[in-house]
């Protein structure tokens, strides 16, 4: 079985700068195959942690999104979290980081990487 593309249902969205700031870090890397992960897990202040990591593999459960030449793979229990969110790259004074606007989020921590539902 192939992994899944996204092209209908569950949508997970990702930002020129996001997908900016991905192709800059493979870059920095030095391996454009590089994909950046995002998954959900329970913990956190708020009850589910994001979390984002590179990886270079695809599995039977993941599903890809793709911009501008990036790839996000997520798998399928995570993206039930993340279905309808938006990732985006925001460099403010007291830092840069990825964060995800979650509509299915009730609340979320201060630091903006943990929710609840």
């Amino acid at each position: 079985m192939d992994h899944q593309t996204a092209e209908t249902g569950p949508v997970l969205t990702l930002t020129q700068s996001a997908a900016a700031r991905v192709a800059a870090l493979r870059r920095a890397e030095g391996d454009e195959g590089l994909m950046l992960r995002v998954a959900v897990s329970g913990g956190g202040c708020s009850g589910f942690q994001y979390g984002f990591s590179f990886d270079n593999e695809v599995r039977l459960d993941d599903l890809t999104f793709h911009r501008d030449g990036v790839t996000v793979v997520v798998d399928e229990t995570s993206l039930e979290l993340l279905a309808g969110a938006e990732i985006d790259y925001v460099e403010e004074l007291i830092g840069a980081s990825f964060r995800v606007r979650n509509p299915n989020a009730a609340s979320s921590c201060g630091c903006g990487s943990s929710f609840s539902l």
